[in-house]
């Protein structure tokens, strides 16, 4: 089996990790959540993150063929569109995204010709589907809890896990999120720490709590250190510290604008008569925390 080379990239205003692996055989790559950033204040996009990705890509030699999206983001945009334009690889996410998109389009009150059916994508990932990344298997696995639709991308020895897990020392990720569930968490959270000791483990956010920001772990460690799995807990143990976490957390600040734009995979809605785009807030969907 051969092994990615993997490069992060992070976020700081979202406290995000992306990712480019490769193949250094062939060097076949891919390239896992990307960013589109956005300034609330101004409501403007721009795309550095994507260029910092991009300029990587191409520096490396690296030839791009899938962007994948392990779930919609409740906390920044995927730029996954936009790289798509500037390179042609694919793009791709879990199937279940279908059940986000109807949820959210219930929250959002858009209009039954709404495509909920995954279009936006080129691909859609079932549980246990394998691909090849050059001479890099990568298997899919299902990792729902986070959210209805989140998948895991296991890259030979590397593992992408989204926001189930965060570093050993911040634990792991919410859950409250609408179709998010603290016990299909703890069961994701199970699969994935059942992967081999040595496997690498990629996280999708890290706050640096006190230390310079990190994104990589074994398995072996989160087993050991993780500060909500070292005991490893039952799955009532596990929830009721979860749930009561969460209980305490606001809603990110970028989540009503996200999600409209995530379940459309990344792009903005369709510009109005004057050529451009509206987000729109559902007022009191949410509590205030």
């Amino acid at each position: 089996m051969t092994n990615p080379i993997v490069k992060g990239f992070w976020d700081e205003p979202t406290g995000s990790w992306q990712y480019v692996f490769h193949d250094p055989e062939t060097m076949k790559g891919a390239i896992v959540d990307p960013v589109l950033d956005f300034d609330p204040l101004a409501g403007a996009t721009a795309t550095g993150n994507a260029e910092r990705l991009l300029a990587y890509v191409r520096d490396s030699g690296i030839d791009l063929i899938w962007i994948l999206d392990t779930h919609p983001h409740a906390d920044h945009f995927s730029a996954a569109p936009w790289l798509k334009e500037q390179t042609g690889a694919r793009t791709a996410i879990g199937e279940h995204v279908t059940k986000v998109q109807k949820l959210w389009q219930g929250i959002y009150n858009l209009p039954d010709e709404f495509p909920t059916d995954g279009s936006q994508w080129d691909h859609l990932f079932a549980d246990g589907d394998g691909f090849m990344v050059g001479n890099v298997p990568v298997r899919v696995m299902f990792s729902p809890g986070h959210t209805l639709a989140s998948v895991t991308y296991v890259a030979g020895d590397a593992a992408f896990v989204h926001d189930t897990l965060m570093m050993p020392d911040s634990g792991s990720s919410r859950a409250d999120f609408p179709g998010g569930s603290s016990a299909a968490l703890y069961d994701s959270i199970s699969a994935i720490l059942a992967l081999p000791d040595d496997t690498r483990i990629f996280v999708g956010h890290d706050y640096a709590p006190g230390r310079a920001a990190e994104c990589q772990a074994s398995v072996a460690q989160h087993r050991a250190a993780n500060i909500h799995w070292k005991d490893h807990p039952t799955k009532a143990e596990y929830r009721a510290v979860r749930d009561a976490r969460d209980a305490t957390l606001p809603l990110p600040k970028l989540m009503l604008a996200a999600l409209q734009v995530n379940i459309r995979g990344g792009r903005l809605p369709e510009p109005e008569d004057n050529g451009r785009s509206y987000l729109k807030l559902p007022l009191n969907a949410f509590e205030s925390r």
